[in-house]
């Protein structure tokens, strides 16, 4: 009696397991038909042919293929010693780029990226590295020229030079250089404004500056400034920035002004410029022109034995009464001109050897003399 009991209650759980199995893999079935849903496609999209390039894509990416191998890398160094040992250390110092300028190996950069360092190490585009040596620089155009290399060196691919007294507002113009560290970096913008001058603490302004919106950031400072057809027409020089970042406003110093410190540079190791032999100051020109009314450059000092001395210069005197000015030059080959520095940044457009009229008022008589540049310090 109790085995019957067993089989009626085996065969009454029967039907329970087989609804309970059925309901699971109802439920396992629903799941599956969910996740299947919910879960998104892995298949890869398809890839749209995009066809040629355009003729400007073209054109740019051509321009810095030809143009990377003559821009480097710069690295400076700084000898610190310390104040309780007396050991000298070697501490980074700064960066920017370069340019290859010849076969010999000179490297042309700002005079601000390698000054006051005591060493620079040079990286080409192909990765190869030289310790770099001062040839020359010109602080008055913020230019430097370094040399690397040897026997057996072989310089890369320069860039062809072009000019920037034809220059256009307007016209496109490509950067390259190693801003942040980033090397080899290309950006391009147009001619912003022509003929732009900055203050500068070593001399004459520096003046005939090529405005660019290319983006232009600490690092770019030595590296070229080019035009469309890949010709040198600039060295980048400085930002004009509120954040110390690139907003759109840079400089570069004109391959013309270039073209005619650089050899100097090369040859005598300093950049020798023009004079007339007359000394000026503009604190005190300033005072001199707001009492008078007029506007020019005051002759302060006559150098003795100068071409100005020899063309009868005549600077002013101080007496108990006061200064009584002698020459003021008012124009240099019948430009105005009223800032010492205005008058200095003039004389260096032209070479030693040249000649140059001046205009000159002395005691309310105008005239003209014709000078010879002679070579200044």
């Amino acid at each position: 009696m109790q085995f019957v009991d067993k089989q009626q209650r085996r065969a009454a759980r029967t039907p329970l397991v087989v609804l309970v199995v059925l309901n699971i893999m109802l439920l396992t079935a629903v799941a599956t038909l969910l996740l299947a849903q919910a879960t998104p496609t892995a298949e890869p999209r398809v890839v749209t042919p995009r066809g040629e390039l355009g003729a400007d894509e073209r054109a740019t990416i051509e321009l810095f293929r030809n143009a990377r191998e003559s821009v480097v890398f710069i690295s400076t160094r700084q000898h610190v010693t310390n104040f309780w040992t007396r050991n000298v250390y070697s501490v980074p110092r700064g960066s920017g780029s370069g340019l290859v300028w010849d076969a010999a190996g000179h490297i042309v950069t700002n005079f601000h990226v390698i000054e006051g360092a005591s060493e620079a190490q040079i990286q080409l585009a192909d990765g190869r590295q030289f310790s770099a040596s001062l040839v020359g620089a010109s602080p008055q155009h913020d230019l430097a020229v370094l040399k690397i290399g040897g026997a057996g060196f072989v310089a890369p691919a320069r860039v062809p030079i072009g000019s920037s007294g034809d220059l256009q507002v307007g016209q496109n113009v490509f950067a390259i250089g190693n801003p942040f560290g980033l090397d080899w970096t290309l950006t391009k913008g147009i001619v912003s404004a022509l003929d732009r001058s900055l203050p500068n603490e070593d001399g004459p302004d520096i003046r005939h500056l090529v405005q660019t919106d290319a983006a232009i950031n600490p690092g770019n400072s030595g590296g070229p400034l080019l035009d469309s057809a890949g010709r040198l027409i600039g060295i980048n020089t400085a930002i004009y920035s509120p954040s110390g970042a690139s907003a759109g406003i840079g400089f570069a110093v004109p391959v013309d002004t270039v073209m005619r410190v650089v050899p100097q540079l090369i040859a005598d190791g300093r950049y020798t410029r023009p004079t007339l032999g007359v000394e000026s100051d503009d604190e005190i020109n300033d005072r001199l022109k707001s009492v008078s009314g007029i506007e020019g450059v005051f002759v302060l000092r006559v150098d003795p034995g100068s071409v100005a001395d020899r063309a009868g210069l005549s600077a002013a005197q101080r007496t108990r009464r006061g200064v009584v000015p002698g020459d003021i030059i008012t124009a240099l080959n019948s430009r105005p001109v009223s800032r010492v520095g205005d008058l200095l940044a003039r004389l260096d457009d032209f070479r030693v050897g040249q000649t140059v009229e001046l205009t000159l008022l002395r005691r309310g008589e105008e005239r003209t003399v014709t000078l010879e540049l002679e070579s200044g310090v």
